[in-house]
């Protein structure tokens, strides 16, 4: 894990995308924050960029490759498992089959987008925050 590296946010709907840009910029995080609108332009950003990401949060319904294809793709790329990437499904949709599926996937957090500016974003400082102090098995290399 790189917890200087990039923070991608794959979503597709402009509005929540505006929100997030917002919310990144009042939290003042020195990592570049890199958005997808689909899940086949962020695998082929991540499969051809020498940066090493902080963390991936995707949205499960996006096109082209859903969360979890994507998610599937990234876990079980070599390449990419080296990388340390977290990643967590950050969501408008969930029911217990879809939070199963994601864990069986081996997803590092699911959350539900909060309603209001305030709770996005404590959501997201919380989130930023836990993966900064977490140690990485990439970092003893």
């Amino acid at each position: 894990m790189n917890k200087a590296g990039p923070i991608i946010i794959i979503e597709d709907d402009a509005d929540d995308q505006e929100i997030l840009i917002e919310i990144f910029r009042n939290l003042g995080y020195a990592n570049k924050v890199i958005y997808f609108t689909n899940g086949k332009d962020a695998l082929e950003f991540l499969n051809k960029t020498d940066l090493h990401p902080f963390l991936i949060l995707s949205d499960i319904n996006i096109p082209k490759l859903n969360g979890f294809e994507l998610r599937s793709m990234v876990f079980t790329d070599k390449q990419l498992q080296t990388k340390c990437i977290p990643y967590l499904f950050f969501t408008t949709a969930s029911n217990k089959k879809t939070v199963l599926d994601a864990y069986a996937l081996s997803i590092q957090g699911f959350f539900i987008k909060p309603g209001s500016m305030q709770a996005l974003t404590n959501t997201i400082k919380k989130i930023v925050d836990y993966w900064q102090e977490c140690i990485a098995p990439n970092q003893f290399e």
